[in-house]
């Protein structure tokens, strides 16, 4: 028996019970891929509900107005009365924050179903995200990390712009905060980098 017909037996050879079973238990989380979606539903409506408030404050709705500057007043600090340029650029800080977390869902969701449930199959569609050709476990760590840094960077250039209503021990918190998801990214690549070589060297072995 050649090689190629080897490989096709084992390709043919049914799967006993108990490891069919194993396998077949990564459909246990389809449920959470879909709890995620919904969760991205959220935060559409959410987004909208924010831009149409801001629109509406913008135009002079008073009803807008209050809810905006109660959505990005920090408790201690003076409220202010009229939409000011802080107060636009924190709305839509919090906007571009929707949309970091709505692309860091759709990673999840879409990468974690193609690496860890079952393939997709969407190589000839024309609106196949580039970044899933080639994802896999490793992949996705560094781009979720990535993803994980943008959203602390809103949130700390948010409070930056808001500086003198926090004290300066949050300030250093929310900072040296930011750096350690820096530094997580940084490890995650570094570990990526090195077990690359490893295991196309593994693949090539076989």
């Amino acid at each position: 028996m050649n090689p190629t017909e080897k490989e096709t037996s084992k390709a043919t050879r049914p799967i006993r019970p108990l490891p069919n079973l194993i396998f077949m238990s990564r459909w246990l989380q389809l449920p959470l891929y879909i709890g995620l979606i919904l969760a991205q539903g959220v935060y559409v409506y959410h987004f909208w509900v924010e831009l149409v408030d801001l629109i509406g404050a913008a135009m002079g709705n008073a009803s807008a107005l209050d809810h905006i500057i109660g959505a990005v007043a920090i408790e201690g600090a003076p409220r202010p009365t009229k939409l000011t340029e802080s107060i636009i650029m924190l709305v839509v800080l919090g906007l571009i924050d929707v949309v970091m977390i709505s692309n860091l869902l759709i990673m999840v969701i879409v990468g974690g179903y193609e690496t860890f449930v079952s393939r997709m199959h969407l190589e000839s569609h024309p609106d196949q995200p580039e970044w899933l050709s080639h994802v896999n476990a490793s992949v996705l760590k560094v781009k979720l990390a990535t993803a994980i840094i943008g959203i602390s960077s809103i949130h700390l250039l948010k409070t930056f712009i808001n500086a003198n209503a926090y004290d300066a021990k949050t300030l250093i918190a929310q900072t040296a905060i930011h750096i350690a998801f820096l530094l997580s990214a940084m490890a995650i690549a570094a570990c990526d980098r090195i077990m690359a070589p490893a295991l196309e060297h593994s693949k090539n072995s076989h």
